[in-house]
């Protein structure tokens, strides 16, 4: 008997694959099982092609929202100016939530947690999807301000 080099489970010498992990053991299984992921890859996108265009706008279901909702556009998509507000807001928004956290008895530290949760994008769009669109990261960066000015206020005062 030899073992798997993987989980190093004793499998039979004659095993084309790992009864404990599933991992091939040979390059003719490691060829079966990449063609067999592609297969299933292939089926799962045309099946996702299918149900796409079945929801629709009004239709309201949780099918309806998609990973390009709640992501948005590709980064290669973004301009060099919107890329540099995507990545300031997420070190805004992760920098103050560490702030907050470390923070968290004081009162004001629910606020600044708060704001940095509203500063990142993701938040942007999940919260804009019930009115069919995003909300403008002008708004956002506002309410970051608003909420991180009464949670320094208070953060201060208490």
């Amino acid at each position: 008997m030899k073992s798997c080099p993987r989980c190093e489970a004793s499998i039979d010498d004659s095993a084309r694959f790992c009864s404990q992990c599933g991992a091939p053991q040979n390059e003719e299984a490691a060829e079966e099982l990449d063609q067999y992921v592609k297969r299933q890859a292939k089926q799962m996108a045309a099946e996702s092609g299918k149900g796409s265009g079945t929801g629709g706008a009004g239709g309201g279901g949780s099918g309806d929202v998609t990973a390009a909702d709640v992501f948005g556009v590709a980064a290669e998509e973004l301009t060099e100016r919107e890329q540099l507000w995507r990545r300031g807001s997420y070190v805004l928004g992760y920098a103050t939530i560490v702030i907050a956290l470390t923070q968290i008895t004081n009162p004001g530290a629910w606020f600044l947690l708060l704001g940095g949760i509203a500063i990142l994008p993701p938040t942007r769009r999940l919260l804009g999807l019930p009115v069919g669109g995003t909300f403008k990261r002008e708004a956002m960066a506002g309410l970051y301000a608003v909420l991180v000015i009464l949670g320094a206020v208070l953060f201060f005062v208490l």
